[in-house]
């Protein structure tokens, strides 16, 4: 297990199962976490807030973002642009933002594809959109109830990341092993979000054949 870092103020924007589970996390490992919605207000949120987020305020995006030396977006891929917009591209300057999110198109029903594929990834245009920010994508491969101490009866599967940034993907690393992460693989820039995305379909595939989400990915070298 890796030293425990240094405690964070982290901004989660995104209130539904990744970005509640990601919030929680953080605020585990004794963090300061606000995470965001654009209803702050709503009672499935504040009934969450006094019972498994004790600890974690909550607001508008703006000001999730805002309060946060890191963010976190884990919003529907979709809807991440216009959220970035309302949050404000100047919230998100000059830090390190993870990317959890991935871009799913359900309108020919499951399994999902993707809305933006080809020369293109969701990841990038986070990046696009931020050009200011240090965005690594990550935690997108994997089902949350993995995102911490991700163990599996066979052992622990492999967390990938990507990100233009070898300063903010080292960040990303060294909370990742904090999370419980041991095995977590640089596969290099922000374009890898198109590889990254498209293993996320892979992994709903999987789940639906299955009939269970108990599953992730292990690279084997050697």
């Amino acid at each position: 297990m890796a030293d425990r870092i240094a405690e964070k103020r982290v901004g989660v924007l995104g209130t539904g199962e990744v970005g509640r589970r990601l919030a929680s996390g953080f605020r585990g490992r004794r963090h300061e976490v606000t995470i965001g919605s654009r209803d702050p207000e709503k009672p499935e949120l504040r009934e969450w807030l006094a019972a498994e987020g004790a600890g974690i305020q909550a607001g508008t995006f703006a000001e999730a973002a805002a309060a946060g030396e890191l963010v976190v977006l884990a919003v529907l891929g979709d809807a991440a642009e216009e959220v970035i917009a309302d949050a404000g591209r100047d919230s998100f300057a000059g830090k390190v933002v993870i990317d959890a999110m991935n871009p799913l198109d359900f309108s020919a029903g499951f399994p999902p594809k993707l809305s933006i594929s080809g020369e293109d990834s969701l990841g990038e245009r986070v990046q696009r959109a931020l050009p200011h920010a240090k965005v690594v994508k990550a935690f997108n491969i994997i089902g949350n109830p993995y995102f911490v101490d991700p163990n599996f009866s066979e052992g622990q599967p492999t967390m990938l990341i990507a990100g233009n940034d070898a300063g903010a993907k080292r960040t990303v690393t060294d909370l990742l092993a904090d999370f419980g992460w041991s095995d977590i693989v640089d596969i290099g820039g922000i374009e890898g979000s198109r590889e990254l995305e498209a293993i996320c379909i892979v992994w709903v595939k999987i789940g639906g054949l299955r009939g269970a989400w108990d599953h992730g990915f292990k690279l084997l070298v050697g």
